[in-house]
């Protein structure tokens, strides 16, 4: 048996970073970038006009008044999309639209609303903006040549912008790995089927799919075996022949119908980790074969549940080339349960006041609660200690990907 962090140090070191791809930008969203974007072209791209308006040169209109205005001749029209027909000279004005090249010889913008308006051959300026005013310089948002996204940035709505406006069409990113779920149980049956006295609801398997979608990875698989070594062997040789990732739930401890374990190291998995020194789930399994990598975690929801965001979250940054989730620090705001001997994990609500963040642990403990989940929206944790750790102790806990701070 190790502790969590050499459990922690042991996925770090084998999960094994997936390769670029080329993707279409707009279809790259959740995926990370498999190396640094650098701007082709400086945004804006070239200087223009922040609003509609006129161009002109401030020496024509320093010093103008309402009570004393300037009047200019419009020697140009630039819409958006056009340039400039030519340089502009004294006493003269462009109309320019938002977006449209400013022209030769301008350094100033003059609001619409500053004018007599767009109307004939001249305009007049009763109001001056800023020198230099309205003006978008080339280049003052994005040099030519910066790097825009980083290796491993995640790629959003905000990043495929970017991507668009400075002319990529596509961008390497890391795949998404292909995880597949197996869960173990003759008690399981699937929600609307009928259940016997000793029978149960699966809630597992749709748990981790569900926890899987919030983090971007839809399973591309979900299989059921009964507690026989070749229905479990079968499932798993299925799941591993299909998958980067296989995330099994029940028959990992040592009951007498618990095979998973067994049927791994059939099927040539090499063993990382079996049995860490927490609670819950001290019986997690992590392995891996020919670059698959294999998690096995309890069957009791609470455990999975735990275990899924400790090991195999983290994993599936990792293999995406993202950073791990960070964890937070926050103030108890009740005594935590802490066990003497092993680390332990429990489901907790955190919440912000006054710009900390505070956490209390929830009612109920015990690793087949499923109850004490709803209303969570984090992990808390705290290493051995033969006391209850008091209120106001500092402790780390972990964001659940789908739940804001409270």
């Amino acid at each position: 048996m190790i502790d969590v962090e050499e459990a922690r140090r042991l996925v770090r070191q084998r999960a094994l970073r997936f390769g670029g791809l080329s993707s279409a930008s707009w279809d790259a969203c959740g995926s990370c970038t498999c190396g640094d974007v650098v701007a082709p072209f400086g945004l804006p791209r070239f200087t223009n006009s922040a609003m509609d308006g006129f161009a002109v040169r401030w020496e024509d209109i320093e010093g103008c008044t309402p009570e004393c205005p300037v009047m200019l001749r419009v020697t140009d029209d630039i819409p958006a999309g056009s340039s400039a027909s030519g340089q502009l000279t004294q006493g003269t004005a462009a109309r320019i639209m938002t977006g449209a090249p400013l022209p030769a010889g301008a350094d100033t913008v003059v609001p619409f609303e500053f004018t007599s308006g767009f109307e004939g051959e001249e305009v007049t300026v009763f109001r001056l903006p800023s020198r230099n005013g309205n003006v978008r310089y080339a280049g003052e948002e994005i040099p030519e040549g910066e790097r825009v996204l980083l290796e491993g940035s995640v790629v959003s709505p905000s990043e495929i912008a970017v991507l668009a406006s400075l002319g990529y069409d596509s961008v390497s990113v890391c795949t998404l790995p292909a995880l597949s779920i197996v869960v173990v149980g003759d008690e399981l049956q699937s929600p609307g089927e009928g259940v016997s006295d000793a029978e149960i609801y699966d809630s597992n398997s749709f748990m981790l799919q569900a926890a899987c979608r919030s983090i971007g990875i839809e399973p591309c698989s979900v299989r059921h075996a009964v507690d026989d070594r070749v229905a479990v062997s079968s499932a798993l040789a299925a799941a591993m022949a299909e998958a980067d990732l296989v995330v099994s739930v029940g028959g990992i401890s040592t009951g007498e119908y618990d095979f998973v374990r067994e049927e791994l190291e059939r099927l040539g998995v090499s063993q990382h980790f079996w049995t860490v020194a927490q609670k819950p789930g001290k019986p997690v399994y992590f392995g891996s074969r020919d670059g698959r990598g294999v998690f096995a975690l309890p069957g009791n929801p609470v455990s999975a549940l735990v275990c899924f965001m400790e090991y195999v979250v983290p994993a599936i940054m990792l293999m995406q080339g993202r950073a791990e989730p960070g964890r937070l620090q926050a103030v108890l705001d009740s005594p935590f349960p802490a066990d003497r001997k092993r680390y332990r994990f429990l489901p907790g609500r955190l919440r912000e006041e006054d710009g900390r963040l505070f956490c209390s642990v929830t009612e109920k403990i015990e690793s087949h609660m499923i109850s004490s989940l709803v209303g969570s929206n984090c992990i808390i944790e705290c290493s051995p200690s033969a006391e209850p750790l008091p209120a106001g102790s500092l402790v780390f806990c972990s964001q659940l990907p789908w739940a804001g701070l409270l």
